[in-house]
């Protein structure tokens, strides 16, 4: 039996309900509640990283909290604390890329293909974007299609442009 104890609360965003989970003092887990393959990424969490999920607050999803607080009142910016990546070789890459992308700023799929060096990766980089676990802390929503378009977001299209308006309205 596992040792290693992911512990994971509920956070009540103004867009939707997450769930915060942490191990070892690090957060591996930012995601939204009702996403759809939410199981996907439970499993992958508990394989990759060896432990088990556990409800319950810890130090380290309670000091998440508080950041996601300031960044929904307008207050914080960067979402900067210790985190744990739990996916392929190819996911971190993409989803440490995805952590330089600056606040209020958009990105297409195909740009972040580019960017990481992987023109003709674009399907796969939008893969890895959409099994990012640590939504906000590797700020996803700020993916768009090559047109503009608002696509695909594990907390729903509604929950990505209240982000992005969120952002936009901050960063003036």
């Amino acid at each position: 039996m596992s040792s290693a104890v992911i512990k994971v609360m509920e956070y009540e965003a103004p867009c939707g309900s997450m769930l915060l989970g942490a191990l070892s003092g690090k957060l591996c887990l930012c995601d939204w509640r009702a996403r759809s393959g939410r199981e996907i990424i439970d499993r992958r969490l508990r394989t990759r990283l060896g432990a088990v999920m556990e409800y319950g607050p810890s130090d380290t999803t309670i000091h998440a909290a508080h950041m996601l607080d300031g960044y929904f009142d307008g207050t914080l910016r960067v979402l900067d604390m210790p985190l744990l990546l739990a996916g392929t070789d190819f996911q971190k890459e993409v989803w440490t890329r995805l952590s330089y992308i600056p606040y209020g700023a958009v990105v297409s799929y195909g740009e972040l293909a580019r960017i990481i060096g992987r023109p003709e990766a674009t399907r796969a980089v939008a893969n890895a974007v959409g099994a990012n676990a640590l939504s906000l802390f590797i700020p996803c929503h700020r993916i768009i299609g090559s047109d503009g378009s608002l696509t695909g977001y594990a907390g729903g299209i509604d929950a990505k442009s209240r982000l992005l308006a969120l952002e936009a309205s901050s960063s003036k």
